[in-house]
């Protein structure tokens, strides 16, 4: 098997809050193949930007080991930075600087040959669509266009690993579209690894070839997105019926045929999650025809990686993520 190009072992991260020890990563155990993109999902507070301060060597490990392009985040910070390419939460760029001039001095940064950089600049600004942008300052661009030169700014040496900390956020629904197109075609045409936090669930489903549910400062699930919906999920089938007797005449009939307990959502609509609910749902309803309470409305739904938290911690992904937790992940100093 070729070594992973991230690997982590038991790196754990431990802060001190009102003289009381707040232990944001815990034991962390991580291995990534190289050319994977990886979705890292989790709550506010779960430790997912911490962990990536550990691996990109912006916060020291309170124990455990990583290694990150072959080199070791505690002993040779200075290679592993030279290997990766960051894109934080905030943008980068000096707001009262050009755009091909930031590129340039962030070239100039990681020791390019002037020409070179111009060249890479060059790539990055015409496959990233700035080049109607390269001569204007950071200040006038709008949320979209920063974080499209914040990923070229992570790119200009063209590093094996690119970590993305909520990359999207704050983008209206095109700008983010646009980003990931850019993200995914640059992917194809270096191969590199990109390890990415988001809060969209969609992003992770739709583009990661993996995921990673971190809570409480643990990984909690590892596995591709479909098999995680597939087995810690289900399809939800909701059935509607026109009387209480005939939803309540239901119930053992649904749940006799799925093996799983039936919710009553009100007086005539029940919800039931199983496994293959597109085959299921021709026969359940003739046999509902059949038990004379055939349902009037019927919806079904697949699993979504929400589901798969909810399943995992009895809460939801989005309102976990949405709401500020009460022991947060603390901000380095």
């Amino acid at each position: 098997m070729d070594t992973p190009i991230i690997s982590a072992r038991g790196l754990t991260k431990t802060f001190t809050v009102a003289r009381r020890p707040v232990t944001a990563v815990a034991g962390l155990d991580l291995d990534v193949t190289e050319g994977e993109l990886l979705a890292f999902l989790g709550p506010n507070g779960a430790g997912k930007s911490t962990s990536i301060r550990m691996l990109t060597t912006l916060l020291p490990p309170t124990s455990g080991t990583a290694r990150v392009a072959g080199h070791d985040v505690r002993t040779e910070r200075a290679r592993v930075r030279r290997a990766i390419g960051y894109v934080g939460q905030g943008n980068s760029a000096g707001h009262n600087q050009r755009v091909r001039d930031e590129l340039l001095s962030q070239g100039a940064f990681y020791g390019m040959a002037r020409r070179a950089a111009t060249q890479r600049a060059d790539e990055l600004i015409e496959s990233l669509d700035l080049a109607q942008l390269a001569d204007r300052t950071v200040m006038n661009l709008s949320g979209g266009q920063k974080r499209r030169l914040d990923i070229a700014l992570g790119l200009m040496h063209r590093p094996r690993v690119l970590f993305l900390d909520e990359p999207s956020t704050g983008l209206d629904p095109q700008s983010r579209a646009n980003l990931w197109e850019h993200i995914l075609d640059l992917r194809r045409t270096s191969g590199t690894t990109v390890f990415l936090t988001t809060h969209y669930l969609e992003e992770a489903d739709n583009f990661a070839e993996r995921v990673l549910v971190m809570d409480h400062g643990a990984v909690i699930a590892d596995d591709t997105a479909d098999r995680l919906k597939s087995e810690l999920a289900g399809d939800v089938v909701t059935l509607g019926f026109t009387s209480p007797e005939d939803a309540a005449t239901a119930v053992p009939v649904v749940g006799k045929r799925t093996g799983r307990t039936v919710e009553r959502l009100d007086a005539t609509t029940l919800r039931v999650t199983v496994d293959g609910g597109p085959a299921l749902v021709p026969v359940l309803t003739r046999e509902l025809d059949a038990a004379a309470a055939p349902p009037v409305r019927l919806a079904l739904r697949e699993p979504t990686l929400d589901d798969v938290f909810l399943s995992l911690t009895g809460r939801s992904l989005r309102e976990a993520g949405a709401a500020t937790p009460e022991h947060a992940e603390p901000a380095p100093v």
